[in-house]
């Protein structure tokens, strides 16, 4: 698919196969989550741009890479993104934080903001979107839609699941901003969910279900 990137990583494929069972706890299910996050960020930010700076070892002065530019800027959709959040700050602890709060209309499954927050130079930081789940990509959009008109320049979208419907979605809004997922699940069924998912990952996240 054009602009997804699947992490077929057998490590988030083992992680992915427990957090699906229905059997899976409170606990192990937001514990995985965080650590799937982690590797997903891994993933994300492989082509990051490296400059070259001097340092002192014990033995010799050399010149050695490090990041370029600002740090990023990590945006969770609210309330299920927060899952990844804990993983993504163990690696890039300096990166900004930008909140997004979006809630499905269960009627409509449009996207409804409720919340908005962002650092103040986000044009200039690369910013990585997150939510579990990309269902219809409904939320997915009007996030990024939010962050744009906030001055954001560079997006990439990161998720757990991801529907062909939400994928196809997310594409024809924002075909600049490419998809990082764990899965392309077979579908959606009639109210909006991931088949065969995993169910809603908020409610399985913070035990509302």
């Amino acid at each position: 698919m054009d602009g997804v990137r699947l992490v077929d990583h057998p490590l988030v494929q083992h992680k992915l196969s427990i957090m699906r069972d229905i059997e899976c706890s409170t606990r192990s299910f937001r514990e995985l989550m965080n650590e799937i996050g982690m590797l997903l960020c891994y993933e994300v930010t492989r082509d990051l741009p490296l400059a070259q700076t001097s340092i002192t070892t014990p033995l010799a002065t050399i010149s050695a890479p490090i990041l370029a530019g600002k740090k990023l800027v990590f945006a969770p959709i609210l309330r299920a993104g927060m899952g990844f959040l804990d993983g993504m700050l163990q690696l890039v602890p300096s990166a900004r934080v930008a909140h997004v709060g979006l809630y499905r209309d269960p009627k409509t499954l449009g996207a409804v903001e409720y919340y908005f927050k962002a650092p103040a130079d986000i044009g200039e930081r690369l910013v990585i979107v997150m939510d579990p789940m990309l269902a219809t990509g409904n939320s997915a959009v009007a996030a990024i839609d939010h962050l744009k008109k906030a001055g954001a320049a560079e997006i990439r979208f990161v998720c757990l699941l991801a529907a062909p419907e939400g994928i196809a979605n997310l594409r024809a809004r924002h075909p600049d901003v490419r998809i990082w997922t764990a899965a392309v699940d077979e579908k959606l069924d009639d109210h909006g969910y991931i088949v065969p998912g995993l169910g809603d990952a908020g409610d399985r996240m913070f035990g509302t279900k």
